[in-house]
């Protein structure tokens, strides 16, 4: 079997690597000359421990395993079974992380809610004010700038793969063929297209109406810590924001203990990982409402750099780089992905929302078993 991706993101990767493992000839297109969306602007997390049940859950966690298989294969991607900590400081916040460990999931997740002392044991890069912290053991992290060019490299060393970058795919020619703004036809026996937050162009024109948005977030990096901050870290505005945490306790929390202002704002969550240079990837903001600014705000930074340093005990290293990514998000967010078949032979698989790095090795699986690859 011959399969055509298009795109060259961590989505459309995975689904090479799925065709790959399984005996195919893969051809995969992308229209700039490297991924350089939310692939690559992202935390790098193996995010397992704020999913909600189900699907999303059962997803992540399968995701978990493959990301742990194919670090093995693959060193370069930097894979670390880390873990989480998310420190909380007041009894509300306390309250929801008690009642994320009375979920039925609970332990499939990893969860313990362990006093400060505890945390800094764990991570001991933790000297600042807070009175527990929620650990999540499932949870992960590999290196997102520079994932893409690992897997890839072990692609071609199949000696059945083949990478076109620089090519931007314009048009369904016949069932399971496409062309490029080349002129160049590309057939296969299926084409995926996992074109991430890009939704024009040929997307738009097979689905005008696709249920899928897109959101805008800002993020930073730091020079070297240091040290070594040994778990990521979030803080409890991630409890409003990830569904595995609703309960009444939530509700208490959101109608007792207000975000900050520009927390609030920005729709902000703390989420913190070292990357292996020892600098930190901080972040983020939402954004919804098109059209996204073209802007970066430094007020939410200021409001991150702020949290961060309160959790250290110390002050956080030169800021180096900020960026903004758009992802795309299926409008119910309940759904883990949108797969659907366009055309003959061509199928789109996007809207992963934050969880593309997370859950891509399982949404390619999912692809390929319903495809009969």
């Amino acid at each position: 079997m011959r399969v055509i991706v298009v795109g060259g993101g961590v989505v459309g990767t995975m689904h090479a690597w799925q065709a790959v493992q399984r005996g195919h000839e893969v051809a995969q297109i992308e229209r700039e000359a490297e991924a350089r969306g939310a692939s690559l602007r992202n935390f790098g997390q193996i995010w397992v421990s704020g999913r909600t049940g189900g699907e999303e859950l059962g997803t992540a966690l399968r995701a978990r395993e493959l990301w742990e298989r194919i670090g093995a294969e693959v060193p370069g991607l930097g894979f670390r079974a880390n873990g989480s900590l998310t420190p909380v400081r007041t009894d509300r916040e306390y309250a929801v992380a008690e009642a994320a460990l009375a979920r039925p999931d609970a332990a499939a997740r990893g969860y313990k809610l362990v006093t400060a002392e505890e945390a800094r044991q764990i991570n001991p890069a933790l000297r600042g004010a807070f009175e527990a912290a929620l650990w999540c053991e499932r949870d992960a992290a590999v290196e997102p700038r520079t994932a893409q060019l690992h897997l890839r490299e072990a692609l071609k060393a199949t000696g059945r793969y083949t990478f076109l970058p620089g090519r931007e795919v314009r048009e369904v020619v016949a069932p399971g063929a496409v062309r490029d703004d080349h002129g160049d036809v590309h057939r296969g026996d299926a084409v995926v297209l996992a074109t991430g937050a890009w939704l024009s162009g040929l997307v738009r024109e097979l689905v005008p109406d696709l249920p899928v948005r897109r959101v805008r977030l800002q993020m930073m990096q730091t020079a070297p810590l240091g040290e070594a901050l040994t778990t990521s870290v979030a803080d409890a505005d991630s409890f409003r924001y990830y569904p595995a945490y609703r309960s009444p306790a939530l509700d208490a929390l959101n109608a007792g203990q207000d975000q900050e202002p520009v927390a609030a704002a920005h729709k902000m969550q703390l989420l913190m990982v070292q990357r292996q240079d020892g600098g930190l990837t901080i972040g983020d903001t939402h954004e919804y409402e098109h059209p996204f600014a073209f802007d970066t705000l430094e007020d939410p930074y200021e409001h991150l750099t702020g949290v961060v340093e309160g959790f250290l005990g110390r002050p956080l290293p030169k800021i180096t780089r900020r960026w903004a990514g758009v992802y795309a998000q299926c409008t119910d967010t309940t759904r883990v992905v949108h797969r659907q078949q366009v055309a003959d032979g061509v199928w789109l698989v996007t809207g992963p929302g934050g969880r593309g790095m997370t859950c891509s090795p399982a949404v390619a699986e999912t692809t390929a078993n319903e495809l009969g690859w």
